[in-house]
């Protein structure tokens, strides 16, 4: 995802975002990612290629930023989109200073704020989860005996 364009010649120009504590140097979609990108957020211009560019577009204007102040996994995209992404160290990478570049892994994309009103609180709607799909399988079994 490095820009390719420069101003001058013989200038330095950062190719990384900085995110938190993580300097993004790319971006990767996992094919869940995609699926709930489409399924959730945009049905149109859904290739890898076209999410990761919007994404990096995003990270260029500060318009990600972390879903709970501590949390390093959840992210906001215009303070609605609700993201869930890792980041891994870029073997070999490094900035200026000798710090570590990092690839942004999107894992999945829970959908808008704005829509699912549950994704404003994610604890209670993972504990949610949990309770409802274990309430699921005690029913199933329940049937089976």
């Amino acid at each position: 995802m490095r820009d390719k364009l420069m101003q001058r010649w013989s200038t330095y120009e950062p190719f990384y975002v900085a995110l938190g504590d993580k300097k993004v140097a790319d971006i990767v979609i996992t094919n869940h990612a995609k699926l709930r990108y489409v399924d959730r957020v945009r049905q149109d211009n859904n290739d890898f290629e076209n999410i990761a560019a919007w994404l990096w577009e995003c990270l260029k204007q500060n318009r990600i930023s972390p879903y709970y102040r501590n949390e390093q996994d959840v992210y906001l995209i215009d303070g609605d989109l609700v993201v869930v992404a890792e980041f891994t160290e870029l073997p070999g990478e490094y900035d200026i200073t000798g710090n570590p570049l990092h690839k942004m892994i999107i894992v999945t994309f829970l959908g808008r704020m704005s829509e699912t009103i549950e994704l404003r609180d994610l604890k209670t709607y993972y504990s949610w989860l949990r309770h409802s799909r274990r309430m699921t399988l005690v029913k199933n079994s329940r049937k089976r005996k």
